[in-house]
């Protein structure tokens, strides 16, 4: 049963880069069970409030309040391409630091390979996957980690639409079999419109709708 009350609360985000403040004033809640599609154009702060919330940057102002464990899907590699990991390794690294027992973690890394279509892609390093099987392992890494609360940026990067919209499912079934609280950025808007509450950035500002 998930705790009471929200599962991410942020209240008056402030960050910026070299100077320029690109979030200000933001405060967003993520409920358990539910999933939160963050909307916006290139460079309006999505990213960025994504990794606050994971806890990657530290906002100038502003606070962050976690109730559970967190998993980060980002775009790019978890680990250095040199690195001999393959999609096995990669997703059972999910599973590293949980509690979780060693046969059901086996059970667990197995369920998420396959629920990303990368059956039969188990022994294969990541640097013969494409971008978008790499993508896919990530999301699997983050899913198999059973946490609470599975933040995202852009997890569909790279993806043709029959994929993109696989994987648009899996958050939603995480959230309502497990009740997961998931944050996900993307620019799609037919996940967008399927998400349970949706925050729209615009130039460093945010509106919060419930769809």
């Amino acid at each position: 049963m998930s705790p009471p009350g929200p599962a991410v609360s942020a209240h008056g985000l402030c960050y910026g880069y070299a100077g320029r403040e690109v979030l200000h004033d933001v405060s967003v809640e993520l409920e358990y069970g539910a999933v939160t599609a963050f909307a916006g154009p290139s460079g309006s702060g999505k990213s960025t409030l994504v990794e606050l919330l994971a806890g990657v940057h530290v906002p100038l102002r502003g606070e962050v309040r976690l109730v559970g464990s967190v998993s980060l899907v980002v775009q790019r590699p978890a680990a250095p391409e040199t690195l001999p990991l393959t999609v096995h390794d990669t997703v059972s690294m999910g599973t590293w630091g949980r509690r979780i027992a060693r046969r059901e973690a086996r059970g667990v890394v197995a369920e998420m390979i396959g629920a990303v279509g990368l059956d039969g892609l188990e022994s294969r390093s990541l640097t013969e996957l494409s971008g978008g099987q790499r993508q896919r392992a990530l999301l699997a890494q983050a899913l198999a980690s059973r946490a609470d609360i599975v933040l995202m940026d852009e997890p569909d990067a790279g993806l043709d639409s029959a994929r993109r919209e696989h994987i648009h499912e899996l958050p939603a079934d995480q959230a309502a079999r497990r009740g997961v609280a998931v944050g996900c950025a993307s620019h799609d808007d037919g996940f967008v419109a399927t998400a349970d509450q949706v925050i729209r950035l615009e130039a460093g500002h945010a509106t919060t709708t419930a769809t």
